[in-house]
């Protein structure tokens, strides 16, 4: 197995979790197209969660978006009772239409993300989850709304820490005046590097950066674009701040993926 447990290969989250900094992203750890109902192959979900946590992999990141739900189940099935570090995030559901598609619904009320933490607290199989994110800004809710939500489920100890997805800098500075922020999730990979002004901010700040197409994938259709090993050991250069979650359905590139840490530091 390998070790990935150790500085620099490490970073604290929230300032107090220490997690390896190659994680997984469990999107495709459902139907597809589109990441629209369970994944086929349940079992094999589990024993690819597991074969991960096995060989040193702790964080792991999901949403209720992804399935909806599904992801998230499958996460606490296979991982729910074990010391992994379990991620995932609300704001945003997904609901089929008549003619076969899939409506992408953003909704940031206070309100449903009090229901979709309530939701993902019995999906994990988590008393507290350990990190929950708003997955988009809201046009119709300001921030701050958003994020007083997260501070409160925080407070009531149903979530550990708070974190954000697809924003920009002042969406992070405004969300920082009601709550400490422990992660961003924005996409970054080694051919689309507009965020990396944000990783160093971030970086400064104590919060993690989570890039997510981190091989550049479309986010909707499953398939690589950029060399795995190659683009993952760009992201851990990258900064000590990020923490990459490059998802599969496979264990033989799950193995490859960890890898990445043999041409890291080069």
């Amino acid at each position: 197995m390998l070790d990935l447990s150790h500085s620099p290969n490490s970073y604290r989250l929230g300032g107090e979790i220490d997690v390896p900094r190659l994680g997984f992203g469990a999107m495709r750890l459902t139907g597809q197209p589109g990441n629209f109902g369970p994944y086929r192959d349940w079992e094999g979900g589990i024993d690819l969660l597991r074969a991960a946590h096995d060989r040193g992999v702790r964080f792991f990141d999901s949403a209720f978006a992804y399935g909806p739900e599904h992801a998230d189940r499958l996460l606490g099935e296979a991982l729910g009772d074990t010391d992994a570090v379990l991620a995932t995030k609300g704001g945003v559901d997904k609901i089929a239409t008549a003619d076969g598609g899939v409506d992408i619904i953003v909704d940031g009320s206070p309100e449903r993300l009090l229901q979709q933490i309530d939701r993902a607290r019995i999906n994990l199989r988590r008393d507290c989850i350990d990190l929950f994110q708003l997955h988009r800004v809201d046009p119709k809710v300001a921030i701050e709304r958003s994020v007083e939500a997260l501070a409160t489920a925080q407070s009531k100890g149903w979530i550990r820490h708070v974190g954000l997805s697809n924003v920009d800098r002042e969406a992070l500075e405004r969300a920082l005046t009601v709550a400490p922020v422990a992660s961003v999730q924005n996409r970054l990979n080694a051919g689309e590097t507009e965020e990396l002004a944000l990783v160093e901010y971030s970086g400064r700040n104590g919060i993690a950066f989570i890039p997510y197409g981190p091989l550049g994938a479309h986010p909707m259709r499953p398939g690589a674009r950029l060399a795995p090993r190659e683009a993952l050991a760009w992201l851990l250069d990258l900064a000590p701040n990020i923490i990459a979650i490059p998802g599969t359905t496979k264990i033989a590139h799950l193995e490859e993926n960890l890898t990445a840490w043999s041409l890291a530091g080069r």
